[in-house]
């Protein structure tokens, strides 16, 4: 079995000093000797190889992890979990542990989307943990999995009366309401018209709102009138 010592080893080979500095400078507040600095692309590959060892259950359980790839690598191996449960129990584990936005932001794992009905009750508790990325990863769901077929108007304000003076906590709320207005434009547009956000958050979500392909011309038109 794989040690942590030796897994970090094997890490340290693919290191990118270059790609290390760029990195940490997109996350402030993360020590960037935490930062081991391995592209995305090549992190993927090598965890997949090493979700089928042995070591891959160990090393879900041997929190808090040292490295910022570390982080990156467990939420891999959890996303690509296929039982709901295990899948379920394993994210509860690790959020706590989690300490930046890029870590919190992996895609939902893809048994989530068979199991919506029996999830949203864990986001619920999820978004009023008052802990900065089990929030944010909550509304990460929310955004990603409920703004479509199983979209429901009274999901908006689960997210819009979340209260925080965190940044990446209404950063991304502002995030999530800026992908309703592309996907449920009729639902989502009142709390803008009338203002029921804070004011950095109903700015931020113009302003996204208005950077993003997905919303036409004339809606932009009108969003930056409600500035």
């Amino acid at each position: 079995m794989l040690s942590i010592t030796e897994l970090e080893k094997q890490l340290f080979e693919m290191q990118d000093l270059k790609y290390r500095d760029f990195h940490s400078r997109l996350m402030p507040g993360i020590d960037k000797e935490t930062i081991i600095g391995i592209r995305t692309p090549i992190l993927r590959k090598f965890t997949k190889e090493f979700a089928r060892t042995p070591g891959a259950e160990e090393f879900l359980t041997q929190l808090p992890h040292r490295y910022y790839e570390e982080n990156n690598m467990h939420m891999m191996i959890i996303t690509s979990i296929s039982d709901y449960e295990t899948c379920l129990a394993e994210i509860q584990r690790f959020l706590p542990y989690i300490n930046n936005w890029a870590t919190c932001d992996f895609p939902a794992p893809k048994c989530f989307a068979k199991h919506l009905g029996e999830l949203l009750s864990e986001i619920q508790n999820w978004i009023v943990s008052g802990e900065t990325y089990t929030v944010r990863y909550g509304i990460g769901m929310l955004m990603r999995l409920y703004l479509d077929d199983a979209f429901q108007p009274e999901y908006l304000e689960m997210a819009a009366n979340i209260t925080s003076e965190e940044y990446y906590i209404n950063m991304m709320i502002a995030w999530y309401l800026a992908t309703a207005l592309a996907k449920q434009w009729t639902a989502t547009i009142p709390y803008l018209e009338e203002r029921r956000l804070s004011e950095w958050v109903h700015r931020k979500t113009i302003q996204k709102a208005v950077e993003s392909y997905r919303i036409s011309p004339k809606q932009k038109i009108y969003l930056k009138s409600l500035r």
